[in-house]
């Protein structure tokens, strides 16, 4: 009992050391080689537009599945394809190795952990060896759920896996990415979980990207959708000017993307409506990455910029707009549609 005391205090230590050293360029040794083979049972939690798609291509992967969501109509999807539903995050817990979860905000992801039937209601003892959040969410929430889960023991001891471990792994690329199952995951942890997770992400994904510490893969999402936002407005604002002074959206994008304007959002996510195929402006900006959602995010970025005394102008500005065109009744829209209703542009459409 007492060496099991003592491997327990030196792994919540090396928890914690590793949670305060998170903003180092450094992180320690890998002091253990995880082994990937068990995680036979995925759970996952949060079956909305990412989630169902992300989900999906585990299936197709062959893994065993247990699911929850809080909407009854994709349980009872989930139900009919064969696949075990569960009425609380803890049911899911009991029947994994490893429980995904991919929901909307930090109060989300706090509920499902922490709430009544939440994931850690099991109090010290637990199922699963490894928890993976891809929400977005606020690095101080992804710090915080990874310590609480070190501090817990695992119910039976599989292979190196001693205490149950936690990755914060947001994910880059959109609904369109996660049905192709081409989504970039930024990943935040231990580098040995990382390691043994990465073929389950590679599952869903294209890419994965290990960030550092715990909360690194949650600072390097919101800062990725920070650059994004800036990229969709500086684009949208030239775009609109080009319009009032006679200039085509059309002709200024060949220009952007044969020389040094040129960006994701120019060449791959055109805002204005009639110049790109296959993009959320084509359609009547639906389908995409909704406003609110942009919103969300910048409000992360401008309180993480906040609580370390970082400049930053643009966060502010672009926090700014986006609460505007949310404000205004187009929350739902996706991101760039902020090129017609808050810059006024037009469409080329025929």
């Amino acid at each position: 009992m007492a060496m099991m005391k003592m491997k327990i205090y030196g792994y919540r230590l090396r928890a914690l050391l590793s949670t305060s050293l998170s903003s180092s360029p450094f992180h320690p040794v890998p002091s253990r080689t995880f082994s990937s083979s068990s995680f036979e049972n995925v759970g996952f939690i949060g079956l909305g537009n990412m989630g169902s798609r992300m989900a999906n291509n585990l299936l197709k992967a062959g893994y065993k599945m247990t699911v929850h969501d809080v909407n009854c109509n994709v349980m009872k999807k989930y139900s009919d394809m064969g696949v075990s539903t569960k009425q609380t995050p803890f049911e899911v817990a009991e029947a994994s190795d490893v429980v995904i979860t991919m929901l909307p905000s930090s109060s989300h992801v706090l509920n499902v952990y922490n709430g009544p039937d939440g994931l850690l209601q099991g109090g010290d003892l637990l199922t699963p060896q490894l928890f993976i959040d891809s929400s977005t969410i606020d690095p101080q929430t992804s710090r915080k759920l990874a310590v609480s889960v070190s501090n817990c023991i695992l119910k039976e001891k599989k292979e190196n896996w001693e205490n149950p471990v936690m990755l914060d792994a947001p994910v880059s690329g959109g609904v369109v990415a996660a049905e192709a199952g081409s989504l970039t995951f930024m990943v935040g942890g231990s580098e040995d979980v990382y390691l043994a997770a990465k073929s389950l992400l590679l599952s869903m994904g294209k890419n994965a990207i290990f960030c550092g510490g715990p909360g690194n893969g949650s600072v390097a999402k919101i800062c990725n959708n920070l650059a994004m936002a800036i990229s969709m407005l500086g684009l949208s604002e030239a775009l609109a000017l080009g319009q009032s002074l006679g200039i085509t959206a059309s002709t200024l994008t060949k220009i952007f993307n044969s020389s040094s304007a040129r960006c994701w959002s120019s060449d791959s996510y055109n805002p204005v409506p009639g110049v790109m195929q296959g993009v959320p402006s084509s359609r009547n900006y639906s389908g995409g990455f909704a406003s609110k959602l942009m919103a969300k995010d910048l409000n992360l970025a401008a309180a993480s910029a906040e609580e370390v005394g970082q400049r930053c102008p643009l966060t502010f500005l672009a926090q700014n707009i986006y609460t505007e065109i949310c404000k205004d009744g187009h929350e739902t829209e996706d991101f760039s549609c902020v090129f017609q209703h808050y810059y006024s542009g037009k469409s080329e459409r025929n």
